[in-house]
């Protein structure tokens, strides 16, 4: 393409498409249908640009027209709280059930990481020493230690947003950084399941496994499950840099990294969620079965929402992604 002939052929196009932008809502019925035939010959003018002869200043000059075209042709839309309702019902379930492959996996995979590293200090006196001196076992695992106390050490709602904070953190991790082939989420999973499996193995070692079953079920349930997806979506959206399928890497990536960002805020919901237990539930006086029944009904709870309303929803064609109209025009590309 001769970008010199193409712009001299095209500009006066151009400039009056600009023209009648400028007018704002005064324009007459013919040259509403002006504006919307030259924002059409313009979106393909940028195209054959992007794809032939993509000089930065005429592409960027299109780009910012047509940009501005749009917004007047299809209308800008302000998000309502009918939006929020319509991701809560349908499009957070379902980009969880869309990606449960990933993360039950993952959730299978730290479970059988801790469950060995659990056992092998429940067993390993040897192992059990190279953690800590004997003094300081016993100070975290005796009645009333550091792990009990832990759940009690802060009020309820200062102790409730704080575990919140944290989560919630660690599943902004797994879901931005995820991106990076999946490594850094790789790394945050192992971590955890270090940390679980060692409060697990040293309670058992401790002859008190119940007692600590007892305050980790509770929330503990819903939490891990929060960040076995995060994990599984981040590591999903690592995949889809290898392998982004029939899509274009950079669609693939903006499609997934949209519905990344909207599990974020719906995982910071179940993480509240699992906070308020950890906060008010598992260190009341309530009885052991009776906490644990809490947190597997509100466990139970969420399980249902993913594979009953999320999977109608992902088979009815709702990923997670913003809806079609909102979403920013993409050059085409050949099958």
């Amino acid at each position: 393409m001769d970008l010199d002939v193409f712009v001299a052929a095209h500009r006066a196009e151009w400039d009056r498409l600009d023209q009648l932008l400028g007018r704002g809502r005064r324009l007459t019925g013919a040259e509403a249908d002006e504006l919307v035939a030259l924002y059409q010959r313009a979106a393909t003018h940028l195209s054959q640009l992007q794809s032939s002869a993509p000089d930065p200043v005429v592409t960027n000059r299109l780009t910012t027209l047509v940009a501005r075209a749009r917004s007047v042709v299809v209308g800008s839309r302000r998000a309502t709280w009918r939006d929020a309702v319509h991701f809560f019902a349908a499009g957070f379930p379902a980009a969880c059930y869309r990606t449960r492959h990933w993360w039950i996996w993952t959730g299978v995979l730290f479970t059988a990481v801790t469950a060995v590293i659990a056992t092998w200090l429940a067993n390993s006196p040897e192992a059990v020493a190279t953690i800590a001196a004997p003094e300081a076992l016993r100070e975290m695992t005796r009645e009333g230690g550091g792990y009990e106390s832990y759940y009690s050490s802060s009020p309820a709602a200062a102790f409730s947003a704080q575990v919140w904070t944290n989560n919630a953190w660690i599943a902004a991790i797994c879901l931005a950084f995820g991106v990076l082939l999946g490594v850094p989420v790789v790394y945050v999973l192992a971590m955890n399941a270090l940390n679980v499996g060692m409060g697990i193995g040293l309670m058992a070692a401790a002859g008190r496994l119940d007692v600590f079953l007892g305050l980790l079920i509770p929330h503990g349930l819903l939490e891990l499950t929060a960040v076995f997806v995060a994990a599984g979506v981040g590591l999903r959206l690592g995949w889809t840099v290898i392998d982004p399928g029939r899509r274009t890497r950079v669609t693939a990536l903006a499609e997934e990294g949209r519905a990344a960002i909207g599990m974020a805020v719906g995982l910071a919901v179940v993480l509240l969620v699992s906070g308020v237990v950890e906060g008010f539930v598992t260190p009341s006086g309530l009885p052991t079965w009776a906490r644990i029944a809490i947190g597997v009904l509100v466990w139970a709870a969420f399980l249902v929402y993913v594979f009953v309303p999320g999977r109608r929803a992902a088979l009815a064609g709702e990923t997670g992604d913003l809806a079609r109209e909102d979403r920013s025009d993409q050059q085409p590309v050949a099958v």
